[in-house]
C-alpha cells in the first residue's frame, strides 16, 4: 500500500490560518518553523538598519523582512522568505508592489543562521536563491561572527569580524564592518 502525500501551492499556502509559526513552501511540500530566537532577531535588525538607511537614500529599491514570501518556482511551488531581502529599484517599477509573493528571488537574500538551523538546510536554502536568480546571497552566522557571500560561478567567501561587508552590484556604495551586525 502507497501513500500519496498532495502538494500544496503558493495560493494554499497564503490561505494558511496563522498559527504562530513561520512555514515556507518547498517542491509542494509544507515546512514549519517555530519563531525565531532573541539572537537571531537582533542580528538580522541590525543588519536591516545598516542596509536601510543607504537604500533608502540612494533610491536602490526595497528591503523585506523575514515574513516576505518569494515564488521561486511553480509545479511544485516553492515559496522561500529570506530574514533580509532586497528588490532592485528597476524590477520594482517592472513588477509593481505584488499583495501576496514576489515573483521570483529578490537581488539579494540574507539568512542568519539560527542554533536550530542544519547545516544542509542553509545550503540548500541558499541554492535555491542563486537558482532561482539571486544576485547575491549573504549567510549571517550569529555564533561564528561571520557573514558567508555567495554569488553564482564564485567560490563563497566568508568575512570575519575583522572584515567589511560590501554590497557590490547590487548594493553600490554599501559596506558595514561585519563586527557591527553582531551583539
Amino acid at each position: 500500500m502507497s501513500t500519496v502525500t498532495q502538494l500544496l501551492t503558493a495560493e494554499d499556502l497564503w490561505q494558511l490560518p496563522a498559527d504562530g509559526n513561520f512555514h515556507e513552501l518547498v517542491k509542494g511540500e509544507l515546512r514549519t518553523m517555530p519563531p525565531a530566537g532573541f539572537e537571531h532577531g537582533v542580528v538580522g535588525t541590525n543588519l536591516a538598519l545598516c542596509l536601510g538607511p543607504h537604500v533608502k537614500l540612494h533610491r536602490l529599491g526595497l528591503l523585506t523582512n523575514a515574513d516576505t514570501g518569494f515564488l521561486l518556482r511553480r509545479d511544485p511551488d516553492t515559496v522561500r522568505a529570506p530574514d533580509i531581502g532586497f528588490v532592485r529599484q528597476e524590477r520594482v517599477q517592472e513588477i509593481g508592489i505584488p499583495v501576496k509573493y514576489w515573483p521570483g528571488a529578490p537581488d539579494l537574500a540574507v539568512e542568519v543562521v539560527s542554533p536550530s538551523d542544519r547545516v544542509y538546510e542553509v545550503d540548500e536554502k541558499t541554492q535555491e536563491w542563486l537558482e532561482a536568480g539571486a544576485a547575491l546571497v549573504w549567510v549571517v552566522n550569529p555564533r561564528q561572527h561571520t557573514v558567508t557571500v555567495h554569488q553564482v560561478g564564485a567560490t563563497p567567501v566568508i568575512l570575519t569580524s575583522k572584515d567589511i561587508l560590501e554590497g557590490g552590484q547590487v548594493l553600490p556604495g554599501f559596506s558595514v564592518r561585519v563586527a557591527d551586525i553582531f551583539v
